[in-house]
Parts: C-alpha cells; sequence; structure tokens
C-alpha cells in the first residue's frame, strides 16, 4: 500500500506537459520530440496575369480585310482580367466587304454574339489551348467545324452597329485561353508597314 500511495504522489508532482510530449529540445511541451511541429498556412495565391507572358508567333501573311487596312483603334490591355481595355483592333472597312482568315485552322464559332456576328478561329500548331482569333460584326459564310486556310473568305462584313466604329470596321481579337492578345502580333513587320521605302535625295555637302 505504501509502495502504491508513493507512486501515485510521484506521478502528481510531474508537470502534465512533461507526460504528455516530454522534455525536448522544445521545451516541456513545446513541441519537443513527442510534439507534431507546427502546421504553416499556405501562401495566398497569386492571381493569374491579365495577359500571358509567352511571345506570339507572326502565322499571318495577310490582313483580315483590304490589303493594308487603318487601324482606328488600337489594342488597350486591361490592367486585370475585368479591368476596362480594348480586347482588339478595329479595321477600317466597309460593309459587304469580304473577312478572311489570317491563318490556317478550324472554326470553333459562327454565330451572334449579343445582337453581333462573330467568327471564331483556332489556329493550327499553335499549342494547347491554341490561338484564337476573332471576328466581328461578320455575317458569316463558314460553320463551325469548317477548316479554313489563309485568306478563305470566313464572311462578310455587316452594318455598323452600335459598338466599335460607327462608320463602319471590323473588331479582330486574338486570345489563348481565356487571355487577350494584341492580334496585330501575328503579322510580320514587313506587313506592318504603311508603304514602301523611299530614299531621299542626299543634300550637298559644300
Amino acid at each position: 500500500m505504501w509502495a502504491a500511495l508513493l507512486l501515485a504522489t510521484l506521478t502528481a508532482a510531474v508537470p502534465a506537459g512533461a507526460r504528455a510530449g516530454g522534455v525536448g529540445r522544445g521545451g516541456v511541451g513545446g513541441g519537443g520530440e513527442g510534439a507534431p511541429p507546427p502546421v504553416s498556412a499556405p501562401p495566398p495565391a497569386t492571381p493569374a496575369p491579365a495577359t500571358p507572358t509567352t511571345p506570339v508567333p507572326a502565322l499571318a501573311r495577310l490582313w483580315p480585310v483590304g490589303v493594308r487596312p487603318v487601324v482606328l483603334r488600337g489594342w488597350e490591355p486591361p490592367a486585370s482580367v475585368y479591368g476596362p481595355g480594348h480586347r482588339g483592333v478595329d479595321l477600317a472597312a466597309a460593309p459587304g466587304d469580304p473577312v478572311r482568315a489570317v491563318a490556317a485552322g478550324r472554326v470553333s464559332f459562327a454565330g451572334p454574339v449579343g445582337g453581333l456576328g462573330v467568327v471564331s478561329v483556332e489556329l493550327t500548331g499553335t499549342g494547347a489551348p491554341p490561338l484564337r482569333t476573332t471576328y466581328e460584326s461578320v455575317r458569316a459564310s463558314v460553320r463551325k467545324g469548317d477548316e479554313v486556310a489563309p485568306g478563305d473568305v470566313v464572311g462578310f462584313l455587316a452594318e455598323p452597329g452600335p459598338r466599335h466604329c460607327a462608320s463602319g470596321c471590323l473588331h479582330w481579337g486574338l486570345r489563348r485561353g481565356e487571355s487577350y492578345l494584341d492580334p496585330l502580333s501575328l503579322l510580320p513587320p514587313w506587313l506592318l508597314r504603311r508603304g514602301p521605302s523611299r530614299l531621299l535625295p542626299v543634300p550637298d555637302v559644300p
């Protein structure tokens, strides 16, 4: 009986933290060898950028309308996914002008969006997700699933609507997944130049 009483007295004298986790390098009951390691909170997620940083290959060899149309409004990338901006370029054109595919691909959509006719073409060999060009506002002459080659007519420019250009223009866009890109980056530098180079006379040096 005396032995049991002595054991109970010694057990009560030991701190509870020492009995549970032992006395280790972390102190009495403070995360020693018997205590689980502290769990750290995961770092906050970084929001995806509005536009990817990967370069766009210059695949096109022609403009979607005309020969060298005037760019009435350029690409204005948004600061965030839902921020304001101009997600494409507006090219001067007249109603009825043919709208052509700038590169080979497959029609992924052809139909009205918000009352305006839109044609989208997924460009061949541009990775996953593929680059996708959009043409608005057009009367489509193709259907979803059609394969198109560079220069193929995908539709005809519709009458001017309430958006973009009151006098008539094609809104040309480029996307990869949900990210908007500058469609002019599809064009090589020589096609972006406004006209042929002209040599100027060299002034006489006395």
